[in-house]
């Protein structure tokens, strides 16, 4: 009995020993494989100039808009400002002609 406990346990190491090289052989095929892509991946050109050109086109409509938006801002605000000025000489008219007594 202990004999073949021994035979038994031998073979389960033979066997381990058979799954730890395949494993080994596998893990090494992986990262060869993995080595070559990254190497293909960084040789490769990525489109940045389409990229740059894309960002700027974007930028560009972005200023546009934004300077549109502050002379329009800008425009609003002198009709408001116009306005203002307009209601305060009619009011102080109104207040002078009550003072006066006229109505």
């Amino acid at each position: 009995m202990p004999k073949e406990i021994t035979s038994s346990v031998e073979a389960l190491e033979v066997e381990a020993e058979k799954i730890l090289a395949e494993a080994k052989t596998r893990a090494s095929e992986i990262v060869l494989e993995a080595k070559e892509k990254a190497k293909k991946m960084l040789s490769s050109q990525l489109p940045l100039d389409e990229v740059k050109t894309e960002c700027e086109k974007i930028i560009s409509k972005a200023r546009a808009e934004a300077d549109k938006k502050i002379k329009d801002s800008e425009k609003r605000a002198a009709e408001i400002n116009i306005n203002a000025d307009k209601k305060v000489k009619e009011i102080t008219e109104l207040v002078v002609n009550i003072v006066r007594g006229k109505s």
